[in-house]
């Protein structure tokens, strides 16, 4: 891997001396390091088994957010591939520094910022992933049948696939397809969501800035992203406080909340298997007859 790494590095006109290769934590996805040569600091992440596409996608995300001007991401360096290996590798900014008492409450209102950033359609302008699982787009009038059709429809039909759709999660799943109107508004604004933001998807940076990585992107309903943000243990009670200043919660979100979050529990379903079927079955039994 260090002449993966050699190499990606000289790749983007980088010819000064490393200093230092560490391998940093990547995700569940990449192998990662932190790279420093005399004339800067890299985080370089690495895989050889994602389709060709995968980085470039990463970076769409990660320019479409930057264009919203309300949010900070890392610098894009480049990309880089070994055409023997099949090794992919994707260059950014490193991002370090020290958590302050303004950093969530920063984080907060950025977030809800982004959800004012409107878009003219619900999906994206092309497929994308969530984690390694290809995402289908395109460009819907109706935020209830996107949703219906490129997000849960897809993570059934996958689970139905893989052997993790029982006869009863069928059901239950069908049940809720079907009367998906019930919790799920047809007229909301679309606007630009992170798309996979979790307590592992952003960093502090200097001065206590939070910084977004690894998006997911599509412009959808705001409270999609909201109810994702509370699946995983959560953000601190500071970040929705701060959060709702900007954008006040609807009296209805605590009725779809997990109609919402069932999407993200069917993906952890579809990539880790059984481990995530109670809760899956939880919301589906809450929701059903």
């Amino acid at each position: 891997m260090h002449r993966d790494i050699k190499q990606a590095v000289t790749s983007i006109n980088d010819h000064s001396e490393i200093l230092l290769i560490k391998k940093v934590a990547g995700g569940e996805i990449n192998e990662a390091f932190y790279i420093e040569t005399e004339r800067r600091a890299y985080f370089i992440k690495f895989n050889q088994c994602v389709k060709d596409d995968f980085f470039q996608v990463e970076v769409e995300g990660l320019l479409e957010l930057k264009q919203s001007k309300v949010v900070r991401v890392p610098e894009i360096y480049g990309f880089y591939e070994n055409e023997h290996t099949k090794v992919k590798g994707l260059l950014l900014q490193w991002i370090t520094g020290e958590q302050t008492n303004e950093t969530i409450l920063q984080l907060g209102k950025d977030v809800a910022k982004l959800h004012q950033t409107k878009g003219e359609y619900f999906g994206f302008r092309r497929d994308t992933y969530i984690g390694e699982i290809p995402q289908r787009n395109g460009k819907f009038k109706s935020w209830l049948e996107y949703y219906r059709q490129n997000r849960l429809g897809a993570q059934m039909f996958l689970a139905e696939k893989q052997g993790y759709l029982t006869k009863k999660r069928w059901q239950n799943m069908d049940f809720i397809m079907n009367h998906l109107d019930q919790w799920i508004p047809e007229k909301v604004a679309p606007v630009l969501l992170h798309g996979d933001l979790w307590s592992e998807n952003w960093l502090v940076g200097k001065g206590g800035s939070p910084y977004l990585i690894d998006p997911s992107i599509l412009y959808g309903h705001h409270e999609f992203e909201l109810a994702f943000t509370e699946l995983f243990g959560g953000f601190p009670k500071i970040f929705y406080d701060q959060y709702h200043e900007i954008t006040p919660i609807d009296v209805e979100y605590v009725n779809r909340k997990e109609i919402y979050q069932l999407f993200y529990l069917l993906v952890h379903l579809n990539v880790f298997g059984e481990m995530y079927g109670k809760q899956v079955d939880r919301i589906l039994n809450k929701y059903t007859p």
